[in-house]
């Protein structure tokens, strides 16, 4: 029997918000291929969607490595939509201290690897005459916050998505970026538990008061890849509970009601 259902392919599956993410296309009952380097977790991650009812094959490998990637795709079959989420922020802060090999692994698996990825979906995009690309950016790309080498990756990949855009609305592919503000997932719990001072930092810039979570990434998502995004091409999307759009004075601050 022929299998119409459409495929979505997750980077950075195995938790978080890529995690979330692949849930919510499962849910929608698409077909989902989780993309991720932790073959334990991304396999567990992707027997939980199937536990539930969707269907979920997860594919081990690096999204850097080009072999990686071509193999993936293969596995997958012509995809329709692609979340390019994978990243990578570690040893990451002030340029002055970013080891050389910190700086070539952030930017190979944060921009790097959103480009192959791209290039690999955009194959059978273009052949379809349709498809959608969302890729995961971060407020970081908009603002001075901190993490040198992730905030140069990062605003590489809205350029890159306003060329996409141009490059390749004529056969039906709209590209766009969401850029979340903090998002609470269990690694990132547990990292302001442990650093109570940068948690209270943190949230003192939002006008909520409060993180998102995955949950509102991947409602985003859903958003962008519906019938009712069709004419949103090229553009980036901040998912941050307000942080970009406003600078608070803490004087001029009103007390919550």
């Amino acid at each position: 029997m022929l299998n119409t259902k459409r495929t979505a392919l997750v980077t950075g599956g195995a938790a978080g918000i890529g995690q979330e993410i692949a849930r919510e296309l499962a849910q929608q009952g698409m077909r989902v291929v989780s993309f991720d380097w932790n073959a334990k977790a991304n396999r567990e991650a992707a027997e939980e969607i199937c536990a539930a009812g969707g269907e979920c094959i997860a594919v081990q490998g690096d999204v850097a490595r080009a072999a990686d990637v071509a193999r993936a795709f293969a596995l997958a079959g012509d995809v329709d939509v692609l979340i390019n989420n994978a990243a990578f922020c570690q040893g990451d802060g002030y340029l002055l201290d970013i080891p050389e090999e910190v700086l070539d692994r952030t930017l190979e698996v944060c921009l790097k690897g959103v480009l192959l990825c791209s290039q690999a979906a955009l194959r059978s995009m273009t052949k379809n005459r349709r498809g959608c690309i969302i890729n995961i950016s971060s407020v970081n790309a908009m603002t001075g916050i901190h993490l040198a080498a992730y905030t140069a990756a990062k605003g590489g990949i809205l350029s890159l998505t306003r060329v996409l855009a141009a490059q390749y609305g004529a056969f039906g592919i709209r590209v766009n970026t969401i850029s979340p503000g903090t998002i609470l997932s269990e690694s990132s719990r547990l990292h302001y538990e442990a650093h109570p001072e940068v948690n209270a930092d943190l949230v003192s810039l939002y006008p909520y008061g409060r993180f998102g979570s995955t949950r509102d990434i991947a409602g985003a998502v859903a958003f962008l890849i519906s019938d009712q995004a069709t004419f949103i091409n090229g553009v980036n999307i901040p998912v941050d509970g307000g942080l970009t759009a406003v600078r608070q004075i803490p004087s001029l601050r009103r007390a919550a009601l």
